[in-house]
């Protein structure tokens, strides 16, 4: 049991009788709770103790309080059980399928669990009851799906998920509170093909690791991760950055390997004069940030809205547009770049949207 009480204080304490304000046992069957004196006024705070001994404990001072008869000696002190000290771990790490426990929990305070080459295909809800977890290695198994409740880890800032059968990453961990503990993330070696929109949601992250997937794009706007410091996505499919791809301010960029596309050069119009309502509407409610849902509007045009391309003078279009590819030397976004293929080169193609003809020609020296 931890008390958290200096020693100067100890020896003002006086007698318990009568000298017990409130007793704080909410907590009591993770084994803490709190009680504070009248004289002197300070709380002593009571962790990592067995509950139901600590039960016990704070029994005898409640009678000690009241002024009861505690003279009757306590139970003996017995041998701490190496069990008992398995509780309280705060860091486990398994690479084999033979230490993998399966007939009792993970020990409650972990905050670091390494499980790998343990043959696991699903996450195991043990994990899921971890609340203390910051750093969360499921690399190196056959992990299909990942379930929506890792998002209520609310203290998790590391999660490796590297070398599984991963196919997606859902919208409902990049809105859950992952926002805003998720600090590094690994995905590499899976079969990942999209990242859903909602992926830069996740504004903490600082190191994202896609390397050996199926990506055919990144997230268009990727320029929201404004955190973010290292990036990998080598041996992809990218054909061609987002235009977001630009914001970004990374220390290592390596997106070696990846089938870029050569830009074309003639653009692709879809203009369309007079907007049309739905096209002038949509404008209106994201360049004014307008509220809005699927209690609102229909689904799909909240779906529209979301996937909304944003033109270089910063407005937004829906579907009439012109889109034009350049190439942008990846050093003007990260201090070290790997090459981005054999050749020795560091450019990479960009997609870009114009909104109108207008933006198109004052942004023609940038497409030549």
């Amino acid at each position: 049991m931890s008390w958290m009480v200096d020693n100067r204080t100890a020896r003002r304490i006086r007698p318990l009788k009568g000298n017990i304000e409130q007793f704080f046992t909410k907590f009591v069957d993770e084994g803490k709770a709190t009680v504070r004196l009248k004289e002197p006024p300070v709380d002593i705070c009571l962790s990592k103790a067995n509950p139901s001994s600590l039960k016990s404990f704070l029994s005898v001072v409640r009678l000690a309080h009241r002024g009861c008869d505690v003279e009757a000696p306590l139970s003996p002190l017995t041998p701490v059980k190496p069990s008992e000290f398995e509780k309280f771990k705060t860091k486990m790490v398994i690479t084999s399928k033979k230490d993998y426990p399966l007939s009792k929990n993970f020990p409650y305070y972990l905050e670091h669990l390494q499980t790998s080459y343990c043959g696991l295909v699903r996450v195991d809800t043990r994990m899921l009851c971890l609340k203390n977890l910051k750093k969360l290695d499921l690399s190196h198994n056959h992990i299909k799906k990942l379930p929506a409740t890792i998002g209520d880890l609310t203290h998790l800032q590391e999660l490796n998920l590297n070398d599984n059968h991963l196919e997606s990453f859902s919208v409902a961990l990049c809105q859950s509170t992952l926002q805003k503990s998720l600090r590094s993330l690994d995905l590499s070696k899976n079969k990942i093909k999209i990242l859903p929109v909602q992926f830069c949601q996740l504004q903490e992250l600082t190191d994202l690791k896609l390397d050996d997937n199926e990506l055919i794009c990144f997230p268009f706007k990727i320029g929201q991760l404004t955190n973010l410091r290292f990036l990998s996505a080598a041996r992809n499919k990218l054909p061609f950055l987002p235009s977001e791809f630009r914001n970004l301010s990374l220390e290592y960029l390596d997106l070696f390997g990846n089938t870029f596309e050569q830009p074309k050069v003639l653009p692709v119009i879809k203009l369309q004069t007079p907007l049309t309502l739905l096209e002038s509407s949509a404008r209106t409610i994201l360049y004014n940030r307008i509220p809005y849902g699927s209690h609102i509007i229909p689904f799909h045009l909240c779906k529209d809205l979301d996937t909304a391309k944003t033109c270089v003078c910063g407005r937004f279009c829906l579907s009439c547009f012109i889109q034009g590819i350049t190439t942008m030397n990846l050093h003007s976004v990260a201090h070290t770049v790997v090459l981005v293929d054999n050749m020795g080169g560091t450019e990479a193609p960009v997609i870009s949207y114009f909104c109108s003809l207008s933006c198109y020609v004052n942004s023609c020296d940038m497409l030549k």
